[in-house]
């Protein structure tokens, strides 16, 4: 028959096609019964050619029999082979095709599921220890790892993780882009709205809030459903509820609108990064891990931009009676989620991480999407003829979670069971962080993380608003204070500004019966103490301008903006207003210094850390991630005490892009040596937890440092400079993982 048979592949595909088709012919004449016989026989003849096949093919890898063939043997057995040979599965029988190509299923145990093949065997070992099977998955993950580790080094770094790259990159630009939107829009949003002091507060905190549940939500559940459909999702979510925000007009729904939109963003940093890391082999995944955080930057880049190019155009408003009004901070809103949205678009051409498949059972789609990273980056190196010589995966052994519900039982009852247990297994992943294998692990990356995310945070919100203070104290060294001025029969038709009034008298003369303000724009004018009798005021437009304990003596205000909340302990006597104008008035003219400068100042700041990203970039995996955490974060606590001296604009942003270059490296070995810390199934809810715990100390150090501008600069910067050095110290405490497997 040898003789009769040259090439030997031809021989085992024809056999087994025979086998195929014997089975099918006979499933169509008998009964069940006979029709298992004949499956019991087609599993018994494919056995034999499988042993027959092993002996031509010798595997590579674990103890167990191999899971992986060599690439040299397989190509040369395998003539005009392609890569090709396991896709999908036989319509007519469920045969999986690479059987009867030669290429053996995986071993992975997945009789033991109620319902598979093996489900006497699965019945058997509902009584075994659970202790014994997570000893068997442990050992799989273990196999797993370092089989995985090997078959990206034959796929190879090349097109397709450069696309993924700039997929997720878009994700992750989103993110940023949420972090500075409701800094940016606050100039503008809080008089739209009429916000006071403690609503804007709630505003600018709120995105953080939201953040904080969405990456603890979404890291949890990607670990359960998958890295690409949960970053879909949320990524869903921030664009639906960003696009609504910048179309409502109470506070209430524009701060609802942003909380979730917050909760949507919230998950990209934890499943980005997850995400990314398992479609990179050993030497590559802190450098590249790193290059992925540049979007971060090149979101505030794009934040900073889009707010200097809309915002001032306050032409681009319009509005529908006094009800609706639409301005052009609203357009910018509208603009900060075309990010997130062609994340969306782009991610749908990404296929789910193999890791993720292979961890949860699915050997045949781990195996395919694999094998598109393989021929995807061969054929862009001009290697298309190359064969990937991987055969078989091992995939890791299933716990039975599942609840059979039935089908009497019903649809809501169904998707209650599946709720439940879904949330059953999230908890049990969070406690498995802090069980014995992991806990001293997850509580020292949770120091680092609140260190540094408090010092972080605290500080590059504080330096604008040390920055405003610096420039509030030089505006008002040049206030003009007159006192006991007698001002009569004259008319004011320009503006007044930086001026402080006290025990002045406004009163009518015979020359002009009345005393008229009219066309007039007062800023920051204070009248204490004064008397105004007979005076007119029409169209006035005010900004911080206030009368305390002044007496009205038959006045009129006509068509003005001066609420009552102007008039402090004063008395009107007589007084009229007509046609006073409702709400919180815009007046851009007033804060677009102020607004230049936020600007300015987030566009330097996230441009300064360009060059530290690229530094940590180039050296993560030469010195290692905790050299690269513990020397940034010494460095940046060095970096805070110059704020010292820090006494003028100028100053204070130069200190403010000196610790963002630093402390950016920090940043990237963190994110690194958190991904590489945890095993694939715990991954992201770890990341996601961590991430959290970063957003609320992010609040609490916003809080915190804010409370002291004006006061003092000693506190906040002792308090940063303390969490760094603690920051620092803990992180010499953590393994290093450069040059490991990913678990």
């Amino acid at each position: 028959m040898e003789d009769g048979y040259q090439n030997r592949t031809a021989f085992i595909k024809g056999a087994k096609d025979i086998a195929k088709e014997v089975k099918r012919q006979a499933s169509k004449k008998v009964g069940r019964s006979v029709d298992r016989m004949s499956d019991e026989y087609s599993k018994r003849s494919y056995s034999r050619f499988e042993e027959d096949d092993d002996d031509d093919y010798p595997m590579q890898g674990s103890q167990d029999g191999g899971y992986y063939r060599g690439d040299s043997q397989a190509a040369n057995d395998d003539e005009g082979g392609h890569s090709d040979s396991t896709e999908g599965h036989d319509e007519d029988d469920e045969i999986y095709e690479g059987e009867y190509q030669g290429i053996p299923r995986a071993d992975s145990g997945k009789g033991s599921l109620a319902g598979g093949p093996g489900s006497v065997r699965a019945g058997a070992q509902q009584f075994r220890d659970v202790g014994v099977s997570e000893a068997e998955r442990r050992k799989d993950q273990e196999e797993l790892a370092q089989q995985y580790e090997t078959i990206l080094q034959e796929c190879g770094h090349g097109k397709f993780q450069w696309t993924l790259y700039f997929v997720l990159g878009l994700a992750l630009m989103a993110d940023g882009v949420e972090i500075f939107v409701v800094g940016f829009v606050l100039p503008s949003a809080e008089k739209d709205m009429c916000l006071s002091e403690p609503n804007k507060s709630m505003l600018g905190l709120i995105v953080y809030f939201g953040m904080m549940v969405g990456a603890f939500l979404w890291g949890a559940l990607a670990d359960r459903i998958g890295r690409r459909q949960s970053l879909l999702i949320s990524l869903s979510i921030n664009s639906i509820f960003s696009f609504f925000s910048s179309f409502v007009q109470g506070y209430s729904t524009f701060l609802f609108c942003r909380l979730l939109s917050g909760v949507g963003i919230g998950g990209s940093i934890p499943i980005v990064f997850s995400y990314y890391s398992e479609f990179l082999s050993q030497e590559k995944r802190g450098e590249h891990l790193s290059w992925l955080c540049m979007f971060w930057m090149i979101g505030g880049i794009y934040a900073s931009a889009m707010a200097w190019a809309i915002i001032p155009h306050y032409g681009w408003s319009f509005q529908m009676g006094s009800a609706y009004q639409f301005h052009s901070w609203r357009v910018f809103v509208l603009v900060c989620a075309f990010p997130s949205v062609a994340a969306i678009a782009a991610l749908n051409a990404m296929p789910e991480s193999p890791r993720f498949y292979l961890e949860n059972g699915k050997h045949d789609e781990g195996w395919m999407i694999l094998k598109q990273v393989h021929d995807t980056n061969m054929r862009a190196k001009g290697y298309p003829e190359r064969v990937f010589t991987v055969t078989t995966i091992k995939t890791v052994k299933q716990m039975d979670e599942l609840v059979d519900t039935g089908t009497d039982t019903p649809v809501w009852q169904r998707y209650r069971l599946k709720i439940m247990s879904l949330s059953q297994q999230i908890r049990n992943n969070i406690l498995a962080c802090f069980s014995p294998e992991y806990k001293r692990t997850t509580f020292m990356l949770m120091a680092v993380w609140f260190t540094m995310s408090f010092s972080y945070y605290g500080l590059t919100v504080w330096f604008p608003d040390m920055i405003k203070y610096i420039q509030k104290q030089e505006y008002e060294s040049r206030t003009k204070t007159l006192t006991k001025e007698q001002v009569g029969h004259v008319t004011f038709n320009f503006t007044l500004e930086n001026q402080v009034h006290r025990q002045g008298h406004f009163f009518n003369v015979k020359v002009f019966p009345v005393h008229r303000f009219l066309n007039l724009k007062m800023k920051s004018m204070v009248f204490e103490d004064s008397v105004f009798e007979e005076c007119y005021f029409e169209d006035i437009t005010s900004t911080h301008t206030f009368f305390r304990n002044c007496t009205f003596i038959a006045s009129l205000f006509y068509n003005t903006d001066l609420f009552k909340y102007r008039f402090v302990n004063c008395k009107l006597v007589n007084s009229t207003f007509l046609h006073n104008k409702e709400g919180c008035m815009l007046d851009f003219s007033d804060d677009f210094n102020n607004a230049y400068m936020i600007y300015f100042v987030n566009f330097l700041g996230t441009l300064a850390v360009l060059p530290g990203n690229i530094v940590s970039a180039l050296l993560m995996d030469k010195i290692g991630r905790l050299r690269m955490l513990a020397g940034s974060s010494v460095i940046s606590c060095v970096s805070c005490f110059f704020l010292m001296f820090g006494n003028s604009e100028s100053g204070m942003i130069a200190l403010l892009c000196l610790f963002g270059g630093i402390s950016i490296a920090s940043w990237n070995a963190l994110d690194v040596i958190t991904v590489e810390l945890y095993p694939s199934d715990k991954r992201t809810t770890a990341f996601g937890f961590l991430n959290a715990l970063c957003k609320l100390a992010a609040v609490l150090g916003i809080s915190i440092f804010q409370s002291f501008v004006g006061i003092t600069k000693a506190v906040p910067i002792l308090f940063a400079a303390g969490a760094l050095a603690a920051g620092s110290f803990l992180a010499t405490k953590l393994p290093e993982t450069r040059g490991q497997v990913l678990q």
